[in-house]
């Protein structure tokens, strides 16, 4: 089985986080949210073994290329890169990695998390992941038969038809026939709203007879801008709370409490503070003088003074003061 994660999108909303570090590069409770997002998906396969996770990227650099590949590589898999140069659509990222598409594929979109506590059915043709929302009309979303398969795709309603939304999380068993479906759209220019719709090739398959189950999750956590991303880690934390993995080695104290859940990288130093709940520190931060909460700061920052929360902050960025509520880039300071 193979994975394909289409992740060349700018990340505008998610600014200015997104300006040095690719959406999918920035860590959740710790870790990048692309490799949570495959390590769940290779949880959920079951008996299945992964033998490649195809990255599709913009022009990210070598550093990150090589980052992704020892992602997979972590997980027992080929690492394979491929690039879209233009936003085309759903149908155009998937189909970058064509060459990748020879055996059973999970298609996911690097922009989402989730939480499942189930096997995958590997007996239907297809399997959509689905979750209930609340608007439904900023979704594709799916309608069952009466024997529960799903009958049909629409994208981004107007009119309601159906509150259960695509979370961007597909399996096939025959990545081949999607990858033709696929082909067959852009060779013949079928478009909706000016991008190649993966739901055109979904409704195609439809078409052929092919079965089509729905995969429902417990959670589905976003990462689109920046409340969402502070709001999923502290989700992602809950989680995870009493695992190992929320703590670095060498977490210097002095002075201070550490308030669950919370995610503590490698070499941090705490002096006079409190930490939690809900906040991931990365490695080489420094927190000195401050109470911090809901927060998500990246690597080798330098907080002090302040009461910090609803936060989220970037690599080598130093605040110091007022100012309780930031969303602060790379390389910034305040102070």
């Amino acid at each position: 089985m193979k994975i394909i994660v289409p992740m060349a999108g700018r990340g505008s909303r998610l600014r200015p986080h997104t300006l040095t570090v690719p959406k999918p590069l920035i860590p959740i409770a710790g870790k990048p949210i692309v490799q949570r997002l495959v390590e769940d998906i290779v949880s959920v396969c079951g008996d299945k073994k992964v033998d490649e996770i195809a990255f599709i990227i913009g022009d990210f650099g070598d550093q990150v290329e090589a980052d992704l590949k020892k992602v997979a590589e972590n997980l027992g898999a080929k690492g394979s890169i491929y690039y879209q140069d233009k936003p085309l659509g759903t149908a155009h990222a998937i189909h970058c990695a064509a060459d990748s598409m020879d055996d059973e594929i999970v298609v996911a979109f690097a922009d989402t998390l989730f939480r499942a506590d189930f096997t995958l059915d590997t007996e239907a043709d297809s399997v959509i992941w689905v979750k209930q929302v609340e608007d439904p009309s900023a979704f594709g979303v799916v309608q069952f038969a009466e024997d529960g398969t799903i009958n049909n795709f629409v994208e981004k309603p107007q009119e309601f038809v159906s509150d259960l939304a695509i979370i961007g999380i597909y399996y096939f068993k025959d990545g081949p026939g999607l990858r033709k479906e696929l082909k067959y759209l852009l060779d013949n220019n079928i478009m909706d709203k000016g991008e190649y719709q993966l739901t055109d090739a979904l409704s195609s398959l439809l078409k052929q007879g092919k079965v089509f189950k729905p995969g429902t999750v417990n959670d589905w956590m976003d990462c689109g801008n920046k409340a969402i991303t502070v709001e999923t880690n502290s989700k992602m934390l809950g989680y995870l709370e009493g695992k190992a993995e929320l703590r670095g080695e060498n977490i210097t104290l002095e002075n201070s409490t550490i308030i669950e859940p919370c995610y503590i990288g490698s070499n941090v130093v705490l002096k006079n503070a409190t930490v939690g709940p809900n906040v991931s520190l990365g490695d080489d931060c420094v927190v000195e003088d401050a109470t911090i909460e809901g927060s998500l700061i990246q690597t080798n920052s330098t907080i002090t003074n302040i009461n910090l929360k609803d936060s989220m902050i970037g690599n080598h960025a130093h605040v110091d003061g007022r100012w309780t509520s930031l969303s602060l880039g790379d390389y910034s300071r305040m102070d």
